[in-house]
């Protein structure tokens, strides 16, 4: 045994070396190596998965009747995707042979996918081929995205996704192509712009990432509906919360996925890091984006009076934030 003669410690290069290895293996107390006696190093190894997520405990499924939500966790994306669709009796149940479909992830940061910023490419890329299977007649997709779209497209591998799964990616950066909507039941967005392919669309499917929002505290299923108008600055400035439950007034989808496979949880929308994001492996499909932005609220650990544009969207009367009055089904791959 070697001893160090500075500090006197009886510790051989190995025995050190193995204490450092033990480290970064996990958060471990380390009272056995020179210098750093009684120090914690904290966090989570790169990847490893948050455990403590089922927002649904203690919720009783109803196996006897068509499933209102799927929850599905533990898989990858398009793992979950197929599981959970298959419930509602596959994308059949939602596309008819000869329909135009158009998908609208969040696609919105020159970011790559590990970063969470955007929806999970995989996911996209499977959604397009299930729509297709299904019989569409063509699978459109896009967002209105707040860096600049090419660079978004690509580096987030959405675009990538789409192509190799048959669909296209379309544009959606200039005025326009966009058409001005009014709505006289609108408190504040009483009039907006909305993206034109959407108005010749036969199925709408919204597919949001989860992640934490600076202005909103929150953006999931309704908030994602900001990407199909051209001009979201007016939301920012006339009661932001307000205008995104009136969102629904002018588009409503036929059904929603949620991917929280990858979940930013700090810094949102674009995050600042790899430190701000999860690994989570969770999804959530239903056309109620009321009762899943309510799911989501609790992957979060908000309270719901925190995202308060979910309880405006209920009273409006597009969809209910009771999800105990719904039938969930669950799947644990």
């Amino acid at each position: 045994m070697e001893t160090n003669p500075k500090n006197g410690f009886d510790m051989n290069r190995r025995e050190i070396l193995k204490s450092f290895a033990l480290v970064l293996a996990g958060g471990l107390v380390i009272n056995n190596v020179p210098g750093i006696a009684g120090a914690i190093v904290f966090g989570k190894k790169k990847g490893e998965q948050r455990q403590d997520i089922d927002p649904l405990k203690g919720i009783e499924e109803n196996s006897d009747n068509k499933p209102d939500i799927v929850a599905i966790r533990n898989g990858e994306p398009d793992e979950m995707f197929r599981k959970g669709i298959e419930e509602f009796g596959g994308m059949k149940a939602f596309i008819k042979p000869g329909q135009k479909v158009i998908i609208k992830p969040n696609a919105s940061f020159d970011s790559a996918p590990e970063y969470s910023a955007n929806t999970n490419p995989i996911l996209v890329g499977e959604i397009v081929r299930q729509a297709l299977a299904a019989g569409a007649s063509e699978v459109s997709v896009f967002d209105h995205t707040l860096n600049d779209w090419r660079s978004s497209y690509k580096n987030s591998g959405i675009e990538d996704a789409v192509r190799k799964a048959g669909g296209r990616m379309l544009p959606a950066n200039e005025e326009n192509l966009y058409e001005k909507i009014s709505n006289h039941k609108a408190k504040r967005l009483k009039e907006t712009a909305l993206f034109k392919p959407l108005l010749d669309a036969d199925v709408i499917i919204n597919v949001p990432v989860l992640k934490n929002h600076g202005g909103a505290k929150m953006t999931c299923a309704i908030k994602n509906l900001m990407g199909y108008i051209w001009d979201r600055r007016y939301l920012h400035s006339n009661d932001l919360n307000q205008c995104i439950a009136e969102l629904p007034l002018y588009i409503k989808p036929t059904l929603t996925i949620v991917d929280a496979y990858r979940v930013m949880l700090s810094n949102g929308p674009r995050g600042t890091g790899l430190s701000d994001v999860e690994l989570i492996k969770y999804q959530l499909i239903s056309p109620d984006m009321v009762a899943l932005d309510s799911i989501a609220a609790q992957i979060m650990k908000y309270n719901l009076d925190e995202v308060s544009y979910i309880k405006i969207a209920e009273d409006l009367g597009f969809g209910t934030s009771d999800i105990k009055k719904l039938n969930i089904k669950r799947i644990d791959v």
